[in-house]
């Protein structure tokens, strides 16, 4: 659970890095600020979500 919090807050911090970079226009930082922040999302959302259902050992 600790976990899916920490990459949750990682998520967060980076969609705040792709409106960041839009405003200075630099799409390369912006390309990689959202594939950070889908892959930690995702982790984040399934860890949480399993730790929830109890599914898995």
């Amino acid at each position: 659970m600790v976990l899916g919090i920490i990459t949750l807050l990682v998520a967060i911090l980076s969609g705040f890095g792709i409106l960041r970079e839009f405003r200075r226009k630099n799409l390369f930082g912006a390309a990689f600020a959202f594939l950070s922040f889908a892959v930690f999302g995702w982790f984040s959302v399934m860890t949480i979500l399993s730790s929830f259902t109890g599914s898995g050992a």
